[in-house]
């Protein structure tokens, strides 16, 4: 029984550490394949290094390139992969070009598929993300879903409750496992924040590549900027349209390069806000109880408003938004989503044994 974990882009690595951990304990063989969609060491090698992952065993390295092109080449190189040693179940995180890659070669040449994090909906099909999401989990064999609601929205679509497992979130497992690690004086310091500040990050392709809601983003944040001083580690994706555009022309908005995972939760840590239209940071902040703007319309991850600290705004809504939270101040408590525990990974190794040995 062999056990082959693909992984590809910067948000894959916590979510993979944790059910790595938990199947090696069990004595599982596994195999590690990076696709090579994310190969900045920022976006990539430095998770292999702080998050003590096993080096892959395979790096396909495809590089960037349009959503076609990508997609294509890791199906191109994981067909041959999975032809020349059959996997006996292949597990995908998230929802990222290599998974949905994976799962559709997977079902092509009858390779049972899991999914960690199936189910998650956004309802918005102009994201690619939600595109893969919906592919990936029409196609696999076990959903192992990180939230309540995800078991409904799967059932709507004719998943068999069989296949679904509600098992918790395995990047949370990442995050209190490192909490000791995320200090924010020295990385402060480091960055010359001497006073409170906010975290952003920002690449949604509906924020960043149409030059007029790129102009709105840039002039929301700068009157954000006036509020609070804004350190955001600009993601390649869309950074020289933004600067171009004028986005670092705020003496309050500090654009440095993409930062490690355990630099980057400790800024988190430290902030009094962080601002975001990226997925797994409304999560990170739910579990620390730093307040979240979304910069988006709709999230897959409801259940960080309803049980966390993520609200959505618009760009028009955001200086205003982002005052009130610095004037209300951190939260003393907040509700934290069910089963966000430190545990998942050990229940999604429990799953993946118990399907391995039926089938055995």
């Amino acid at each position: 029984m062999t056990v082959v974990h693909i992984t590809g882009a910067r948000p894959n690595f916590p979510k993979a550490a944790p059910v790595i951990r938990a199947l090696a304990a069990r004595g599982l063989e596994q195999r590690l394949v990076h696709t090579g969609q994310h190969y900045d060491d920022k976006l990539s090698e430095i998770f292999f290094r702080e998050l003590d992952l096993p080096r892959p065993d395979v790096n396909l390295g495809v590089g960037s390139g349009s959503h076609a092109s990508q997609t294509a080449a890791v199906m191109i190189a994981l067909e041959e992969l999975f032809l020349a040693s059959r996997p006996s179940l292949v597990v995908v995180y998230g929802d990222v070009n290599s998974t949905v890659a994976a799962a559709m070669v997977c079902a092509k040449i009858g390779v049972p598929l899991a999914h960690v994090e199936a189910g998650l909906r956004s309802f918005d099909l102009t994201m690619p993300e939600e595109i893969n999401r919906k592919v990936t989990d029409a196609l696999c064999d076990l959903a192992l879903i990180t939230s309540p609601e995800a078991w409904g929205h799967l059932a709507r679509e004719g998943v068999a409750d069989s296949k679904i497992h509600f098992v918790g979130n395995p990047m949370i497992d990442t995050l209190l496992g490192q909490l000791d690690r995320f200090d924010p004086a020295p990385v402060q310091a480091a960055h010359a924040l001497t006073g409170p500040y906010a975290v952003a990050t920002l690449h949604r392709p509906a924020n960043v590549d149409d030059v007029a809601s790129a102009q709105a983003l840039i002039q929301a944040m700068h009157k954000a900027a006036d509020v609070v001083p804004i350190l955001i580690p600009l993601h390649p994706r869309g950074r020289a349209r933004l600067m171009d555009l004028g986005f670092g022309d705020h003496a309050g908005i500090r654009v440095v390069d993409p930062l490690g995972y355990v630099e980057f939760m400790s800024l988190v840590r430290g902030s009094v806000a962080v601002v975001t239209d990226s997925g797994g940071v409304q999560e990170e902040t739910t579990v620390l109880g730093v307040p979240c703007l979304t910069l988006r319309p709709n999230t897959e991850r409801p259940i960080t408003i309803t049980s966390g600290t993520n609200k959505l705004v618009t760009a028009a809504a955001l200086p205003d938004e982002l005052r009130a939270v610095v004037e209300a101040g951190r939260p003393a408590t907040w509700p934290v989503p069910p089963l966000w525990d430190g545990k998942a990974g050990e229940r999604i190794a429990e799953v993946v044994v118990t399907w391995l040995a039926g089938r055995s």
